[in-house]
């Protein structure tokens, strides 16, 4: 089944009209969208960057990256002229994260680097060209039985103000281990979304998972946030021992899979 036909969501603006199960099965949608490029489910070596893209010495340079081999699949979409690329962008990263995909990388603007690298290094879509301060990346990894599977998400808003939405999956052959968010996108998901969601995260605090959730706490010292979850007490327990001020952290009463991370505001 290729990447359209198993596309199932409808996103409306900022509203979403999907149910848990569609979206399991597909990918989002923007409501009007014309599809300027498809690309069939293909098994390929696939590297995804976890920073902002550089060319020095006519070498690609990044902070951080996900290599690994499976199947690629691609949608590209023009977005009619009343809808920007950013609102498009928005609601599909909503749509994903509310079925239980999380960010490992997000980046906007010239966070992300130079655009020209992303669209024709990373996509290969010359359609994908735009200013560097027009473009949005994120990329998530879905939960449960599907943690195999990444969703790249790439907007873009080109000279001649069009808008357009790439949507990527790729499904990894071969188990892609634990992959952990940067630490810039944990703060970045928190400060825009107010919280934090990992359904996997239903065991004990492990060791990586709270050195990163500590150093990110400790890079804005004035934040609060609540801490729901079956193993919440650890949680709190091990943020504390890894440095970050017990006050600043209450366990709360939030329903949840995993773990829940909630700013207090």
């Amino acid at each position: 089944m290729n990447l359209k036909q198993c596309i199932r969501t409808t996103i409306a603006g900022l509203g979403l009209f999907v149910s848990a199960q569609s979206l399991a099965e597909g990918l989002p949608v923007p409501v009007d969208g014309k599809v300027v490029d498809e690309r069939p489910a293909q098994v390929q070596e696939r590297v995804y960057p976890l920073g902002g893209l550089r060319k020095i010495s006519n070498q690609l340079r990044v902070e951080g990256k996900i290599e690994s081999r499976g199947e690629v699949s691609s949608v590209t979409y023009e977005l009619p002229r009343e809808r920007s690329a950013n609102e498009a962008f928005t609601a599909a990263r909503e749509a994903l994260q509310k079925d239980g995909g999380y960010p490992l990388f997000w980046c906007q603007a010239r966070d992300c680097g130079e655009n020209s690298l992303w669209a024709n290094e990373v996509f290969k879509n010359r359609q994908l060209s735009g200013s560097d301060e027009q473009q949005a990346f994120i990329l998530l990894r879905r939960s449960a039985e599907q943690n195999n599977t990444l969703i790249a998400l790439y907007s873009i808003t080109r000279g001649n103000k069009r808008a357009y939405l790439h949507v990527e999956q790729f499904v990894a052959e071969a188990p892609l281990g634990e992959l952990l968010p940067t630490p810039a996108t944990v703060m970045r998901e928190l400060l825009d979304t107010g919280k934090l969601d990992y359904p996997d995260l239903s065991g004990e605090p492990s060791e990586a998972w709270v050195t990163l959730l500590g150093r990110s706490l400790k890079n804005n010292t004035t934040l609060r946030v609540s801490l729901s979850g079956t193993q919440a007490e650890a949680w709190r327990e091990q943020l504390v021992k890894a440095g970050v001020l017990a006050a600043r952290l209450e366990v709360g009463d939030a329903k949840t899979d995993g773990f829940h991370v909630e700013l207090i505001r």
